[in-house]
């Protein structure tokens, strides 16, 4: 196990390197001026030139990668064009509350989901089974957004039961969370109703129920440990997709995190940001699926990596 890891770990330096190369392309091909926008609309074309110099963006191309990817190795990502602030500390105050945002909603989502799913699986094709699966197709088919905006409706606006900028309590998180989890949620559902089906129908649960055991202990000691595998391996996925796609939740609902911090630094053009969010984002997928690796052999002893 432990060289596996260590393999894994490796391949982040060549997997980084793409990454970084394709997200500096990627952000100064973007339409618009940084140093005009730093400058603002009525700067003369001269204080935008000496923007754009003591910015860097006068260097070429490759010296700028250079001189970024240099830094960034030393863990110095640049400073802000729009708050002149370390961007390594802007992300730092805005990645708690798009953790937690997405812990909380990745909790109740997989909870639901299992929850769904084994009992569209052992009621398949009856009525609990059809009811589940509704609910699965309506999460999916139902945008983030408008469902964040049906809640803030419901729930702030008519009802004044919680509030809906701001996360300074456990109240703040429960819309955001329910807004970005429905869809996690629906297709945990599908995903463990698909799975549960399969397992239901292998010769180990027959003998265990010929053996006399009630159904709930071969549904939860015999099905639920063989059927997570790839239920696991979604969880990473869905995991990894909440912390980079909380970013239209964030902005129907204010919130103070990384996705609200991405649209800022788009909107105006500031690079070192953009290129230090991506990154992260991507050193965080490569993560997740280190762990979900990992837990194959702690869910599966028979599974060993060689």
């Amino acid at each position: 196990m432990f060289p596996y890891i260590l393999k894994r770990l490796m391949g982040l330096i060549p997997t980084l390197l793409i990454v970084a190369v394709m997200v500096f392309l990627f952000v100064h091909l973007l339409p618009g001026d940084p140093a005009r926008l730093v400058a603002g609309p009525e700067a003369d074309s001269q204080t935008v030139e000496l923007i754009r110099q003591d910015l860097g963006l006068d260097k070429p191309m490759h010296e700028q990668f250079v001189n970024y990817f240099s830094k960034a190795l030393h863990g110095d990502f640049g400073t802000s064009l729009r708050t002149k602030r370390p961007v390594s500390m802007e992300i730092a105050e805005r990645f708690w509350p798009t953790f937690w945002l997405t812990v909380s909603s990745m909790v109740w989502a997989v909870l639901f989901g299992l929850v769904i799913g084994i009992v569209s699986a052992v009621w398949r094709n009856e009525w609990p089974d059809r009811l589940g699966m509704t609910l699965a197709v309506s999460g999916i088919s139902f945008p983030s957004f408008a469902l964040g905006m049906l809640l803030m409706e419901l729930f702030s606006v008519k009802l004044g039961w919680l509030p809906t900028i701001g996360a300074d309590s456990w109240r703040h998180y429960i819309l955001p969370s329910l807004a970005l989890g429905a869809a996690v949620a629906a297709v945990m559902a599908r995903f463990t109703r698909s799975s549960f089906v399969e397992i239901l129908q292998e010769d180990f649960v027959r003998t265990a129920r010929a053996k006399g055991l009630s159904e709930t202990i071969v549904v939860l000691k015999h099905c639920l440990r063989n059927s997570l595998i790839p239920v696991v391996t979604m969880m990473g996925l869905q995991f990894g997709f909440l912390l980079g796609g909380s970013i239209v939740v964030e902005k129907v609902f204010n919130w103070p995190g990384m996705g609200r911090l991405l649209i800022d630094a788009v909107e105006m053009r500031d690079y070192p940001v953009i290129q230090a969010e991506i990154l992260l984002f991507s050193l965080e997928f490569i993560f997740i699926n280190l762990v979900v690796d990992v837990l194959y052999a702690v869910i599966n002893p028979s599974i060993r990596y060689k």
